[in-house]
């Protein structure tokens, strides 16, 4: 897309970078920081191992329905201002948290620290998209990538290392000063641009809710307890709403979840590869912990060092592809990224059960590069496929993506070590095994990634090679 330049000095565009790379590390962090905390919660809110899922499944809930309503808000009253908004509501949320001292009350604010989550995510890259001139698009979405990748990879380690030292209610405290000091940066640097003046399809906005919602219950149920008539029920109701959501966005001329961008092949290839690679990491971030700490006896606190390759090279790497991507074919990038990636996997999958400290190092330093290395390139191709004033559309798509590949990635490493337990007898424990399937299954999720980025490349050249021949 050819729209001009963005509406701030070149120096201000990295202050609204920090601003909303900023938040979207505090929003990853916080769908993962809870994880390693949940005995700990469980103990002082006298709650069942069982029903302290609902402090992370709480969080992913409000993320998961808010994502698109809000991103079509965003298109509507103007990104800056749902920006802050769920600012405002992330920090609220947080001090919820913090003063929390039931299960019900504590799962209550994660809810509404995943609607403030979703705010951000989905109203991040748009600004970015805004400040930045389309050939330097790749950097934006690279810095934006570098935050999430390390907030996500970052929520495990800070969790480690702040349980380490005081009680399970710093893990929000420090979300206060930092969000605070974000509001203010945000207040100053992002311009303030109208939103597009149509009106909120209240209609379509219950139905996402609806069938988002009914997804995550079921999908949440399937991986719990197996495929009992509710999850079944709850997932055959979210498929009908679906449908139903689906063609009512179908038969408008601009939908508020945006089906019309799937007619581009491209982007569809390009979701499929966001999706499929969010899958491959979901598992990896779920089976490694089990392998180091189960299969391996480390410590939590070790567990968070030995992930900690992964973050830097992410880190690093994300960036840099970032700005690659501005220069060079975007999915040939992505491509390689993914291949990377699902080396680095197929490599940690046969480590054995006694690896060296660097064996395992390496491994993840592989598969930190590969995945750094693939979303800046892949987001920046998601973000452009759109006009800028519907910036918030495609975004709400990746968003969704990424949602629904953590949580298939989840539901996939239940059901392996649900049947490895059954199998083997170990209900109590992980076995190697289990490890290995699911760092299989997460191998041949990240070919198929790669596989899909191959193909976008493809018929990019294809259609450049038509336009090149008039026909």
């Amino acid at each position: 897309m050819d729209e001009p330049a963005g509406v701030v000095s070149p120096s201000q565009r990295w202050w609204v970078i920090i601003a909303t790379g900023t938040a979207a590390v505090l929003s990853m962090i916080d769908q993962t920081i809870a994880s390693t905390a949940l005995p700990t919660i469980a103990r002082d809110v006298d709650a069942s191992a069982a029903a302290s899922i609902w402090v992370i499944n709480g969080y992913q809930l409000g993320l998961t329905i808010g994502i698109v309503p809000l991103a079509a808000a965003g298109d509507i009253l103007g990104y800056w201002r749902v920006y802050r908004i769920g600012l405002i509501i992330f920090i609220l949320a947080s001090l919820g948290c913090v003063l929390s001292h039931s299960l019900f009350v504590l799962t209550a604010a994660r809810f509404v620290q995943g609607l403030g989550g979703a705010a951000l995510t989905v109203t991040a890259p748009p600004i970015n998209r805004l400040v930045f001139p389309p050939s330097m698009l790749g950097r934006a979405t690279g810095f934006s990538a570098m935050a999430v990748a390390l907030g996500a990879a970052a929520g495990p380690i800070v969790s480690g290392l702040v349980l380490s030292i005081g009680p399970w209610q710093w893990l929000f405290v420090l979300n206060i000063p930092i969000g605070i000091g974000v509001y203010l940066l945000a207040v100053k640097a992002i311009p303030k641009v109208p939103g597009v003046k149509r009106a909120f399809d209240i209609k379509s906005a219950l139905m996402s809710v609806a069938m988002f919602g009914l997804a995550v219950f079921g999908f949440d149920a399937l991986g719990h307890g197996g495929a009992t008539p509710l999850a079944i029920g709850e997932l055959l109701i979210a498929a009908i709403v679906g449908w139903l959501f689906i063609r009512r966005q179908l038969a408008m001329p601009l939908p508020m979840f945006a089906v019309d961008l799937f007619a581009q092949l491209r982007f569809a290839l390009a979701v499929f590869a966001c999706y499929a690679s969010f899958v491959a990491q979901s598992i990896a971030y779920i089976a490694l912990p089990f392998a180091f700490q189960t299969v391996m006896s480390h410590t939590p606190l070790q567990v968070g060092a030995l992930l900690l390759p992964w973050l830097i090279a992410a880190g690093i790497m994300a960036p840099i592809a970032g700005l690659l991507a501005d220069r060079y074919n975007s999915s040939r990038l992505a491509t390689i990224g993914q291949g990377i990636f699902a080396v680095g996997l197929g490599c940690a999958a046969v480590m054995g059960t006694d690896p060296a400290p660097l064996d395992i190092a390496w491994r993840m330093a592989l598969c930190g590069i590969g995945y750094g290395l693939f979303q800046s390139p892949n987001n920046r191709s998601i973000q452009s496929s759109a006009p800028r004033e519907r910036s918030g559309a495609p975004q709400a798509i990746q968003s969704i993506a990424r949602v629904g590949g953590q949580t298939t990635g989840a539901v996939i490493v239940a059901i392996v070590f649900a049947i490895d337990g059954r199998v083997t007898g170990h209900t109590s424990g992980i076995t190697p095994g289990a490890v290995v399937t699911a760092l299989t299954m997460a191998t041949a999720c990240a070919l198929l990634a790669a596989l899909a980025s191959l193909w976008r490349g493809i018929e990019t050249g294809s259609i450049r090679f038509a336009k090149a021949q008039g026909t």
